[in-house]
């Protein structure tokens, strides 16, 4: 782990690419705390799993009866042959699509998992140092506990991924990502059906395969999106969870959603600029992806 020196900064949006979600800026404080060098690795979360027997939520047989609660009213119940564990792949389009359809590039595939990152068929045997991914914010939460640590605050994080500057647009400073492929495993190209993987990455890479920030943390941008402890309000900082407009619906309950920041190897300007310091995005807490994972931090003795 490296020390972060607690302090003061100016949270929140810090280019022109913000999202309502990065608003309002403002003032905050953080105490020191000590955050992981990297993201947790296979490696790592294997470990924890020989010592204590952990079943991730994307390995636990699917309940329909709570499924259901987190659809609306009177959807038809699958047939049982669908209701297996499994996780959410990423599945590379052969032409452009409307970026506002995720479906179009995220694939249920049946017996994903943190085993078998891309579905039966792949392992990780070749991958533990490569981090974790398709894993919960509940699979981060114990393995923090077990570890002795916990999931950081978004303060936190975007304190630290900005090496105690309220400046900077991304980890590695203000060069753009354009000019920064040696800085961050993210896409080049064009999202979803081209990447020209430039960073030498198609999928994710073993921690520590770039540069750190000035703090000693690697992989703060791109690689994978990490979990954090705190909850994702769509509106802003601050603000009520309110229905989107009719045109894209969306009504969400803040504590199913917590906040997922640093982007991942799939980020791209185009998309999500993930790989910015500033830019949060909300994931159901029981969602396990192939681009997810997390580190940890502890507070001081």
């Amino acid at each position: 782990m490296v020390f972060v020196q607690g302090g003061n900064f100016l949270m929140g949006a810090r280019s022109a690419e913000s999202g309502r979600e990065e608003y309002p800026k403002h003032e905050k404080t953080v105490e020191s705390f000590f955050m992981d060098k990297t993201e947790v690795t296979n490696a790592q979360f294997m470990e924890f799993v020989r010592a204590t027997g952990y079943v991730t939520t994307a390995e636990q047989n699917i309940d329909w009866a709570e499924l259901k609660k987190q659809l609306p009213p009177d959807t038809p119940k699958p047939p049982d042959s669908v209701l297996i564990p499994g996780s959410l792949v990423f599945k590379k389009t052969t032409v452009a699509v409307n970026l506002n359809d995720y479906s179009q590039w995220w694939q249920w595939k049946i017996g994903a998992s943190w085993r078998h990152p891309e579905g039966p068929g792949s392992d990780i045997s070749n991958r533990m140092n490569h981090p974790v991914v398709h894993v919960s914010w509940y699979d981060a939460q114990a393995y923090a506990k077990w570890a002795g640590k916990r999931l950081p605050t978004e303060a936190e994080w975007e304190w630290a991924a900005s090496s105690g500057s309220s400046d900077v647009v991304y980890p590695w400073g203000s060069e753009s990502p354009s000019e920064a492929i040696d800085k961050a495993n993210f896409w080049q190209g064009f999202f979803p059906y081209e990447n020209k993987v430039e960073d030498g990455f198609s999928g994710t890479s073993p921690v520590k395969s770039f540069p750190p920030n000035k703090l000693g943390c690697f992989d703060m941008a791109g690689n994978v999106w990490e979990w954090t402890s705190s909850v994702f309000t769509p509106e802003g900082y601050g603000r009520p969870i309110v229905e989107d407009a009719p045109s894209s619906p969306r009504v969400v309950d803040a504590v199913d959603e917590r906040v997922v920041r640093g982007g991942s190897f799939l980020c791209n300007d185009s998309y999500c600029s993930g790989y910015r310091v500033s830019r949060r995005m909300g994931s159901s807490m029981d969602s396990g992806h192939s681009h997810t994972g997390f580190r940890c931090v502890k507070d001081l003795p």
